[in-house]
């Protein structure tokens, strides 16, 4: 059966230590308010994407261990579809929020998805990034992420094959100057767009914005301190997607975004932060945005039945 949308992205499990005053300097111990396991890594953009609606595939390779039990079910329990295989390790990443940001250390047992792996769901759009472009089945559309190593590796002259097919483009500001040698995000956004049509350039506490046929817009983001900003770029992806497919314009599909990352950091550990569309819509009323006219239209058809 087909599916909206897969993320062809390794997961993590998550292991968050939220309450830290500040991180321990080499030497030091810190002493957090809680400790918080979650899904992580490609996981959150799909059960993101699962929340708003789509349904919602993810494409990594799990463990056969704890950690990988524990991502099963919960991918079970979001209603998202697992597509790939059963290996020996499930990657895990310690989270330490602090100062409204945070540090991060992870392992990677190295495993990685096949084109198989992504193609067994057909999946009508697919969320990837660089390197795994080429794994993306034919016709489906592409939303393309960047990695700080996949930054790097552009800046350094690299060039990932499949770029021409994506349909946008998803980059942090940070990443967005590394690979265009551009001294603001608008310019960035301009010079990137000579890999693909639609360039989005996100912008932490500042929002985002978006290079669509030549007109850059811009969405801010909404005034809420930052707990946990774990995860807040892989739920932008999920809702930029969810608004995306569901036939939103340039800027509507850039705020409503660009609303549910900023939603995400006000608690601790991805998931947790990852909102449902009532809520999302009760949200962006209050900020101005009125529920889509296709969720209207939707709702309606619903009633009359």
């Amino acid at each position: 059966m087909s599916i909206d949308i897969a993320c062809g992205e390794l997961a993590f499990v998550d292991l968050t230590f939220p309450g830290l005053e500040s991180l321990p300097a080499a030497g030091e111990e810190r002493h957090a308010g809680d400790f918080l396991r979650s899904a992580g890594g490609g996981a959150i953009t799909a059960i993101g994407a699962a929340r708003l609606g789509l349904s919602s595939a993810l494409a990594s390779p799990i463990g056969a261990d704890a950690e990988g039990d524990f991502l099963r079910a919960t991918l079970a329990a979001e209603g998202v579809r697992w597509a790939g295989r059963t290996v020996a390790r499930t990657a895990v990443t310690a989270v330490l929020p602090a100062d409204g940001d945070r540090a991060m250390a992870t392992f990677d047992p190295g495993e990685q998805l096949t084109a198989a792996e992504l193609a067994a769901v057909e999946p009508r759009a697919v969320v990837v990034s660089l390197p795994r472009l080429r794994l993306a089945p034919p016709g489906a559309l592409l939303y393309a992420t960047v990695s700080d190593a996949d930054a790097r590796a552009v800046a350094e002259g690299v060039a990932f094959a499949g770029v021409d097919r994506a349909r946008v483009l998803l980059v942090n500001e940070r990443e967005a100057l590394l690979m265009s040698g551009a001294a603001d995000a608008g310019d960035a956004a301009r010079r990137l767009a000579e890999l693909a049509p639609r360039v989005v350039v996100t912008r932490g506490p500042w929002g985002a914005i978006e290079l669509a046929g030549g007109e850059l817009y811009e969405a801010r983001a909404l005034p809420f301190r930052a707990v946990d900003t774990t995860g807040a770029g892989d739920l932008f992806t999920a809702a930029y997607a969810w608004a995306d497919l569901s036939g939103a314009g340039p800027l509507e599909r850039l705020r409503w975004a660009v609303v549910y990352a900023s939603l995400s950091v006000r608690v601790s550990t991805a998931v947790a932060g990852a909102v449902t569309l009532d809520v999302l819509f009760e949200e962006g009323a209050r900020h101005g945005l009125e529920r889509p006219a296709w969720h209207r239209s939707v709702a309606i058809e619903e009633e009359a039945r």
